[in-house]
């Protein structure tokens, strides 16, 4: 029995059954997925029904480009011209998935193996311990009656600092924005998402969220499990934060980590998925 954290994999089937062929894949064994489920690559449609049936053997957090999905589907925005989610809003099991989907949680916790899975991070300002409730705020309103308007309320980059008196919108949109699209942020948690992604293209005063001290030092040695940030390849250089999001959507990799062992396997991408414009980052950006 082994339990492996996969990296963003939008849409990207064929490189995920190829990787769950290359650990040998058991129904014994266990699934981590750090979201961005779909979007981009070719095959959302199929991912999000394999992952949905594979049942108690997957845990999923939800990333940007999943709940970019749910907005779409209750009607809060249009498809942009390079999402490739419009097979999943045809399909005739729609309502089954997205109900499945909008379930998932933005936070979840192994605590037999000491770590946290979360799709972009988790900001200094914030204990895990706290991060567990702020997340718990947001995974309730999706599974209520009010899931439509917070999609209507949930895009925006404002506000960009945490206050613990935010009420409303505003505080859901924050926390979300935490948990699905923060890389560079201060050690008080002011975002910054101007960047497009690279370390060098660090803001004034910003740095990557996982380079700041963490809340709480008692905390320091819980592991956080993150996608989302393709630029850095899996590669943090900061003790027990892991990097899964290896860009196989553009070209590069998909990536499972072994909890067990901390063994790393890959597989290469067959070809580039998506094309960004000339004088874009090749990053995700909602």
């Amino acid at each position: 029995m082994a339990t492996y954290a996969i990296g963003d994999i939008q849409g990207c089937f064929d490189e995920l059954k190829q990787l769950l062929e290359l650990v040998s894949f058991s129904d014994d064994d266990h699934l981590l997925i750090a979201g961005d489920l779909v979007n981009r690559g070719p095959n959302s449609l199929e991912t999000l029904r394999y992952i949905k049936n594979l049942g108690d053997q997957a845990t999923v957090v939800l990333g940007n480009h999943d709940l970019h999905l749910l907005a779409v589907h209750y009607g809060a925005v249009a498809p942009k011209r390079a999402d490739t989610v419009h097979d999943i809003i045809e399909a005739p099991d729609r309502q089954e998935l997205m109900s499945w989907l909008r379930k998932q949680k933005l936070m979840v916790s192994c605590k037999e193996h000491n770590a946290v899975l979360v799709h972009a991070g988790i900001p200094p300002c914030w204990t895990i311990k706290k991060a567990r409730k702020r997340a718990k705020e947001v995974e309730t309103v999706l599974k209520s009656t009010l899931a439509r308007e917070f999609f209507h309320h949930m895009y925006g980059n404002k506000p960009d600092k945490w206050s613990a008196k935010q009420e409303g919108w505003d505080r859901l949109r924050l926390i979300t924005n935490y948990f699905t699209r923060m890389r560079f942020c201060t050690p008080d948690g002011k975002l910054d998402f101007s960047a497009k992604g690279t370390l060098d293209s660090q803001p004034p005063g910003h740095q990557p969220w996982f380079t700041l001290p963490r809340k709480d030092p008692n905390e320091e040695s819980i592991q956080i499990l993150f996608g989302h940030w393709a630029a850095l390849e899996g590669i943090t250089e900061a003790e027990n934060v892991c990097a899964l999001d290896t860009g196989c959507v553009w070209g590069n990799k998909l990536t499972a980590l072994r909890l067990e062992d901390k063994q790393f396997f890959s597989v290469p991408a067959k070809e580039p998925k998506f094309t960004p414009p000339p004088t874009s980052h090749y990053l995700s950006r909602r």
